[in-house]
């Protein structure tokens, strides 16, 4: 991992409360692709403040928040009193062997070392459990979300190894070849919901606070260009992966 993703990684629990309220979990379709029936224990790596954590309380008897940033894991303990949560890296789980019959990770995977990150999946998911991988978020081909809230690519160092909206398992992973699924669905927000959403993304939380101000008012006026009501149905674009643990 670069310097620069690094800081980019770090950097959400910079708005936590801002990323709560304004990005939006994956659609319950999603979930329910991945896990076709109820679990018993499951994890939610890479946590963030919870918002899948909460949709998969609805589908496992027991669920575990694991999420390496102190200030995304307030916000998710503050909201999900019940769950338990632990601070911890994807590439360094506080589990032992087997424990878990299903592990998912929202919009998280590319903060991790994929070959570590696989070991210890391979290590704490029981035979048969299940791990999701997803990615949700404004659907970016649509001309005006890219007009407002750019593309999406890595930093340039990265492109080949953390490549965003990709998911592969290392050569030896204890995992059967994954499944794939893209759930398109909508979103209604309001104009301060978008302005607060482009605010929450790592490379407008890392500029230096001048520029940062000059880009939510590029934004604004963006907003103010497509916006002709006070709501306006957002494209959303999840992307799924299913791997199960031989």
């Amino acid at each position: 991992m670069t310097a620069d993703t690094a800081q980019r990684a770090s950097s959400f629990g910079s708005v936590a409360e801002a990323y709560d309220r304004y990005r939006p979990g994956p659609p319950r379709a999603a979930l329910e692709w991945i896990l076709r029936s109820p679990v018993g224990t499951a994890a939610d790596l890479g946590a963030g403040t919870g918002a899948l954590t909460r949709e998969l309380a609805a589908r496992a008897a027991r669920v575990i928040a694991l999420e390496p940033d102190p200030r995304m894991l307030a916000v998710l303990k503050r909201r999900s009193p019940r769950v338990a949560a632990a601070r911890c890296r994807g590439e360094d789980l506080p589990l032992g062997p087997g424990t878990l019959d299903a592990v998912t990770v929202s919009s998280a995977w590319h903060w991790m070392d994929p070959d570590r990150t696989v070991a210890e999946l391979g290590r704490v998911l029981r035979p048969g459990g299940v791990l999701g991988v997803i990615w949700n978020g404004a659907d970016r081909s649509v001309g005006w979300v890219t007009e407002l809230l750019g593309t999406r690519d890595p930093s340039p160092g990265d492109r080949n190894r953390w490549s965003r909206h990709r998911f592969e398992l290392p050569s030896g992973a204890p995992f059967d070849h994954p499944d794939s699924d893209v759930i398109r669905w909508a979103l209604s927000m309001t104009r301060e919901e978008l302005v607060g959403l482009a605010g929450t993304y790592s490379s407008m939380i890392t500029m230096p606070p001048d520029r940062r101000e000059q880009e939510t008012a590029r934004v604004r006026a963006a907003v103010g260009a497509v916006m002709t009501g006070d709501r306006i149905e957002v494209p959303m674009s999840c992307r799924c992966w299913r791997a199960v643990r031989r």
